[in-house]
């Protein structure tokens, strides 16, 4: 266990925590000495039943299994819309983006920070998404759309409940390289007739290039959650960083 950054006798709950990001900062979390539960819509065969519930999780849940909560990190979001430009987009398409993207975490917050203001303590950590500054036109309109809201609502919510005690912070990633990532490389090396690497480089391209050379992996962005949800982040409240190997250009 660092030395640097524990968290022992904290609780936490990672929402979208059994695969990616989420399961790297679960398991980041826990080697930290936080007790961590975790949500998704189904429970890993591998997951112990008292830190999983559901995803339609509930304040009495949580507290039931954890007791009062420290830190809420939302790492749930992703995006089902298709690809066409903003003209392909209809009504159903974007509740569904702001039903992923937005409203679990105005939701989940609304249920378990009002607690932790009371406490006078707390850290709510909200992953955005680079999309938000930087949306693919093709294809993330509507998802870019949903997480520049979180984060406006983000901003919000810290000036509310900052002077409480509860800090807010935004975690925007760039291109992570997860499984779901994994699988989108070898549909666009597919449909482009390539290999893998050269499916990979089409995707840093879209992106307006990675000047690291590569994606971001799930536990490099673990590591940035786990600082801002610890107490060598105490000042932190707010802000938001960006992990995305150099793609946005400018600050």
């Amino acid at each position: 266990m660092s030395d640097f950054l524990k968290l022992e006798e904290r609780t936490a709950l990672v929402t979208s925590g059994t695969r990616g990001a989420g399961a790297a900062t679960v398991a980041l979390l826990r080697d930290l000495g936080a007790r961590v539960l975790t949500s998704a819509r189904s429970r890993p065969a591998d997951m112990v039943d008292d830190l999983f519930v559901e995803a339609d999780l509930t304040t009495a849940a949580v507290r039931d299994r954890l007791g009062d909560l420290d830190i809420l990190v939302h790492v749930l979001g992703g995006s089902s819309a298709p690809a066409g430009g903003f003209a392909a987009l209809g009504d159903a398409d974007w509740a569904r983006e702001l039903d992923l993207n937005l409203m679990p975490a105005v939701r989940l917050d609304r249920a378990l920070v009002p607690a932790m203001a009371a406490r006078g303590r707390g850290v709510v950590v909200h992953v955005t998404s680079i999309q938000a500054a930087l949306p693919l036109p093709e294809a993330t309109t509507a998802y870019a759309a949903a997480k520049a809201a979180l984060s406006t609502y983000s901003k919000s919510l810290s000036k509310e409940v900052s002077p409480k005690g509860v800090r807010v912070v935004r975690v925007s990633p760039g291109w992570i390289a997860t499984e779901a990532a994994e699988h989108l490389v070898e549909r666009v090396a597919a449909d482009a007739g390539v290999d893998r690497d050269a499916g990979r480089e089409i995707i840093m391209r879209s992106l307006g290039g990675i000047p690291l050379g590569r994606p971001s992996t799930p536990a490099e962005v673990a590591n940035l959650i786990a600082f801002l949800a610890s107490d060598r982040a105490a000042s932190i409240t707010g802000a938001e960083f960006v992990i995305d190997g150099g793609t946005i250009p400018t600050a």
